[in-house]
């Protein structure tokens, strides 16, 4: 017969969670030039993009240990065609909230190549490079918030026999919230992992969107913990202890 999953207790609020990396992916969301690199759309608006910066270092370990446990990792990229017609006619909310970020509009990326903000196959869209994607990760386009809407990312998960969703990514309210509540409906268990998902709106308040965002999704949608805790949990188990 064969040896039983492996599983790992993660520290999380508002309790501790347990997971079988052989049925866990973790979703790293929107980590893109647009969203994190200098020349990019936020950068190019104003939009602070250091808290997304930030992230970067801890995801990377994350993904790493990850990778060697066994789980799945699948990158969802926020990006739209060409002609724009993805982005909703022009009383559509999805292009009326793009509009004044220039979304399509022609750009210049660092290497002084011609790009365009949010369109696929360009500079703008391409991942972080420090978080470039491996063989064999999962890569998902999306032109809503949600990593679900209009995607084949439920079937995907499925079919790799996926139940526990590790979240990662920009932005704590908006994509990454969006995506997780469209994973707990769908029955997924997810975990957040706080240091690894950033939000530069209200980030200069009291209380940020993104310690609003975490609250919520710990109460009603799933798990809190962050990548210390969940590095910890990979660990292998000394020999004595397996034994």
């Amino acid at each position: 017969m064969g040896s039983e999953p492996r599983t790992i207790l993660v520290t999380a609020d508002p309790e501790p969670v347990v997971i079988e990396p052989a049925r866990t992916a973790v979703i790293v969301v929107d980590m893109q030039n647009d969203f994190g690199a200098e020349g990019g759309m936020f950068a190019l608006a104003g939009i602070d993009i250091r808290p997304i910066q930030a992230v970067v270092e801890p995801t990377a370990r994350v993904l790493e240990a990850a990778r060697r446990s066994g789980m799945k990792v699948a990158y969802l990229k926020m990006e739209f065609r060409p002609d724009l017609s993805d982005v909703g006619g022009p009383d559509a909310p999805n292009w009326v909230k793009h509009a004044p970020l220039r979304v399509g509009e022609t750009v210049t990326a660092p290497d002084g190549a011609s790009s365009r903000v949010l369109i696929r196959d360009t500079w703008n869209t391409e991942i972080l490079a420090e978080l470039t994607p491996r063989e064999g990760d999962v890569l998902v386009s999306k032109t809503r918030y949600s990593g679900f809407y209009g995607t084949d990312l439920d079937v995907i998960l499925r079919s790799l026999g996926v139940r526990h969703l590790v979240f990662t990514g920009c932005t704590t309210s908006v994509c990454v919230e969006s995506t997780v509540r469209d994973a707990m409906f769908r029955d997924y268990r997810c975990l957040v992992l706080s240091d690894c998902v950033a939000e530069p709106i209200g980030n200069d308040l009291p209380r940020t969107n993104h310690d609003a965002s975490l609250l919520v999704l710990e109460r009603l949608f799933g798990w809190i913990s962050d990548s210390s805790a969940l590095l910890q949990a990979l660990r292998p188990e000394p020999a004595s202890v397996r034994s």
